[in-house]
């Protein structure tokens, strides 16, 4: 059933939502800054997908660039609602429903901050599960769903709406505007029906962020293993404990790319491939885990989730892995999300180390694998 989200839960959502954004989606406090200001004349209504009728105008609303910007260049409210205002415009039909494109740090709280601003109910569902760097890379892609027409804003007050012909050239052309609009931009789009966002979202994300993040707090004041915690309610596993030893990050082409490596006891060493989120987790030549499942870092004592863009020398850390949604691991999906996209010649790696049935290799991508090995390359 139907419940409402109000300030007291957004420092859980935040923090649950940093843990499922796999290193990315942006900085949690800033989002949580917007969700507060925007919840200080009310709470929102959340609803259960079950409960969005099947004519509803759902928006994702989200931030769209490098992670690492938003540190420096914060949005305001106006920022954010004015992509949703500008399609409602576009479209000829009033926006009914709000969600998010991914639990994952800041785009967990954007949409609530835009729901309380714009007066609309939120959705308790997102589109992946987890982050994911690239804006087609959401479920209901996988179900003709399209980003277009998107609209998009900067704290210029410049609007941009976009009409494109795939959720591909939606994210090549918006990566390329979001650049020129300072590598951070709000958008709004993924126009859908109530319907289709019961066939597309992962059901339950919201809630599922609230819990985590409470479990997390919860565990350290009673003097409790946070991380473990946390892993029990993720179906997930710890990967490693060690010190962050050496951290190579730079912002390219609005992604904050990158890799870290991790010492653990005896010298063993832990290395961590990202692009916004942790993309492959490798240990002395073998591969733990790879996207599309999860791979978290949080703070060895606390359990507060880490970004990749928080990653220091010398931090205590552990290395989480989860499963992700399972239709993240079609032969579709794969070829969108998995390892090859990203320039990884090799299979997808489940959270429990297992290779995933529906893996394909480089040779099965086309445009992605060649544009992610030349990201690979800038990190390296």
């Amino acid at each position: 059933m139907g419940w409402q989200i109000d300030t007291a839960q957004v420092e859980d959502l935040a923090r649950g939502a940093a843990l499922f954004g796999t290193g990315g989606g942006g900085d949690p406090y800033i989002g949580s800054l917007l969700a507060r200001q925007a919840l200080a004349d009310g709470p929102v209504a959340v609803l259960d997908l079950s409960e969005v009728p099947d004519d509803a105008h759902v928006l994702f609303v989200a931030m769209m660039g490098a992670p690492t910007v938003m540190v420096e260049k914060l949005p305001s409210l106006d920022e954010v609602v004015e992509p949703v205002r500008a399609l409602g415009s576009h479209l000829g039909r009033p926006v009914t429903h709000i969600a998010c494109a991914e639990v994952g740090g800041v785009n967990s709280t954007i949409p609530v901050a835009a729901a309380a601003a714009l007066g609309l109910p939120l959705i308790d569902a997102d589109g992946m599960g987890r982050a994911f760097p690239e804006l087609q890379m959401v479920l209901p892609t996988l179900i003709g769903v399209t980003a277009s027409p998107l609209a998009l804003s900067d704290e210029k007050g410049n609007v941009a709406v976009l009409q494109t012909i795939d959720n591909s050239w939606t994210e090549r052309i918006a990566r390329v505007a979001t650049v020129e609009m300072g590598c951070s931009t709000m958008i709004a789009g993924f126009s859908m029906t109530g319907a289709q966002a019961r066939a597309g979202l992962v059901g339950g994300s919201l809630s599922r962020c609230i819990t985590v993040g409470r479990a997390i707090a919860d565990a350290r004041e009673g003097k409790t293993d946070p991380v473990a915690a946390a892993v029990a309610l993720l179906d997930g596993r710890e990967l490693f404990d060690g010190k962050v030893v050496d951290v190579q990050r730079a912002t390219t082409t609005g992604f904050a790319r990158g890799r870290a490596r991790i010492e653990g006891e005896g010298g063993t060493v832990l290395t961590l491939q990202f692009q916004n989120e942790h993309l492959v987790a490798e240990a002395d030549g073998r591969i733990l885990a790879t996207t599309p499942d999860l791979i978290m870092v949080v703070e060895g004592e606390t359990g507060e989730p880490v970004t990749t863009e928080g990653l220091r020398y010398g931090q205590r850390v552990r290395v989480l892995a989860a499963p992700a949604d399972e239709r993240w691991h079609s032969p579709e999906a794969l070829a969108m999300v998995g390892p090859g996209y990203f320039g990884y010649d090799l299979p997808a790696h489940r959270f429990d180390g297992t290779v995933s049935m529906g893996a394909v290799s480089t040779a099965a991508v086309s445009t992605g694998a060649a544009s992610g090995i030349a990201a690979a390359e800038e990190a390296k």
